[in-house]
C-alpha cells in the first residue's frame, strides 16, 4: 500500500471521530461539541469522500471500509440537518388569512457584553419595531445605552450582570407575574412570566441563556441540558400558550433541544424553512443556529429572519408570529418517548437543580 493511501486512511479514520462521538450520550464538552458543526462536517465529510476516492486504487478490502464508513458518517450528518433545509416538510405553517389581527414580533440579541456598538442595536428596533426585545450578556452599560426606549417599552425587566449572563427583556405589551429566576446555578439568570396580546390574550413566556459547555465555562454540557430539559418538561403541564426564546447554548439539531421539543410540545419555526445561523457572526465558514424562539401550536408564523451583524459575535434573531386557536388542529406537538423522559429526568437529576422546576 502507498503512502499516500496510507495518509489517506488516517484522514478518514479522523472524519469518522465527529459522528461517532456525537453519536454517542457522553456530556463531556469536546464530545458535545461535535453536535454544533454538522454542516461544516458534512461539507468536510464530502471532500473526504472525493479525496478518497482518487487517492485509492480499490485493490485492498480496507478502502471500501473507509469510504462506506465515511458515507454513513455523511447520512448521519446530514439526517440531523435535514429538518433545518427547504425540502423538509414546514413544522410551523405561514400564516395567509387576511391581515394578522393578534401578532407579537419578537427581537432576541446577544450583544456580547464588551460590544458598544449600541446604535446598532437601535436601529434595528426602530426599523422592526418589535412587541418584545431580549437582549443577552447585556451589562449596566447596555441598560443606560437602550434605556431611550423605554419611552415605547414602558415594561420592563432588568438584570444587569457582568458575568456574561447579564438580560434585558423590553416589551410594548403588558407584563405580568415576571419573575427572575436561577433554575441551575446563582450566576445564571432566567426571565418568566406573561405576556399580553393586543385582544387580552395572556401567553406565557420564557427567556433563556443557559450555559455552554466549553472549556471557559463548562466541562460538560449537565447544566445546560439540565435548565433545556426542566423547563421543557414542565412546559407541556402548564397548558399555556407558551413562547421559549433566547440564546440556548446548543443548536437547533442537538439531541438536547430536540428532546426539550418533544417534551414541552412547542413547534420550531425554523423547520423547513432554513438554518439561520446566528453565531459565529464574524466567520462565514463557523457558524451555527444559537438563538430560538420556540412556540406552542396555536401561533402561525407571519415572518422570521436573521438581522444584520451589530458589532457582536451573535447576529439578532426576528421573528413575527399570529395567535390562532384553531391552528392547533392543524400543527401537531411533537412527542417525546419514555425512554427519552427518563434520560431527561436523569440529565436533570445530575445537574441538581436549585429549583425543582419553573
Amino acid at each position: 500500500m502507498e503512502i499516500s493511501e496510507i495518509i489517506m486512511l488516517i484522514v478518514c479514520g479522523i472524519f469518522l471521530i465527529p459522528s461517532l462521538a456525537s453519536a454517542t450520550r457522553f456530556d463531556q464538552w469536546w464530545i458535545r461539541a461535535f453536535d454544533f458543526p454538522r454542516i461544516q462536517i458534512s461539507i468536510l465529510i464530502t471532500l473526504v469522500i472525493i479525496a478518497a476516492i482518487i487517492v485509492f486504487d480499490f485493490s485492498a478490502v480496507i478502502h471500501y471500509i473507509a469510504i462506506a464508513l465515511l458515507i454513513i458518517g455523511l447520512i448521519f450528518q446530514l439526517h440531523k440537518i435535514y429538518p433545518y433545509t427547504w425540502f423538509a416538510e414546514k413544522e410551523v405553517m405561514k400564516f395567509e388569512d387576511g391581515d394578522p389581527t393578534d401578532n407579537i414580533s419578537i427581537l432576541v440579541s446577544n450583544v456580547l457584553t464588551p460590544n458598544k456598538d449600541y446604535h446598532k442595536l437601535l436601529e434595528i428596533v426602530k426599523r422592526r419595531q418589535p412587541d418584545v426585545l431580549l437582549t443577552l450578556e447585556s451589562d449596566k452599560k447596555w441598560e443606560d445605552a437602550l434605556q431611550e426606549l423605554e419611552e415605547d417599552y414602558k415594561y420592563t425587566v432588568k438584570v444587569p450582570l457582568d458575568n456574561l449572563y447579564g438580560m434585558h427583556l423590553y416589551s410594548k405589551l403588558k407584563l405580568e407575574e415576571t419573575e427572575i429566576r436561577y433554575l441551575v446555578r446563582n450566576d445564571i439568570p432566567s426571565i418568566h412570566g406573561f405576556v399580553r396580546l393586543d385582544d387580552n390574550t395572556r401567553v406565557r413566556i420564557h427567556c433563556m441563556h443557559p450555559r455552554p459547555p466549553s472549556p471557559s465555562e463548562a466541562d460538560t454540557s449537565t447544566n445546560r441540558d439540565a435548565e433545556l430539559l426542566m423547563l421543557g418538561r414542565d412546559v407541556r403541564e402548564q397548558d399555556d400558550s407558551v413562547l421559549v426564546f433566547g440564546d440556548l447554548n446548543d443548536v437547533a439539531w442537538s439531541r438536547t433541544t430536540r428532546l426539550f421539543q418533544q417534551m414541552s410540545g412547542l413547534l420550531d419555526p425554523r423547520i423547513g424553512r432554513g438554518f439561520f445561523n446566528t453565531f459565529h457572526a464574524d466567520y462565514r465558514f463557523f457558524r451555527w443556529p444559537l438563538d430560538h424562539v420556540f412556540h406552542s401550536n396555536d401561533f402561525t408564523l407571519i415572518d422570521i429572519a436573521r438581522e444584520k451583524h451589530i458589532g457582536s459575535d451573535h447576529f439578532p434573531m426576528y421573528i413575527k408570529l399570529n395567535f390562532e386557536r384553531k391552528a392547533e388542529l392543524e400543527q401537531n406537538k411533537p412527542e417525546a418517548e419514555e425512554e427519552e423522559k427518563e434520560w431527561a429526568q436523569e440529565k436533570i437529576d445530575d445537574a441538581e437543580p436549585r429549583e425543582k422546576g419553573v
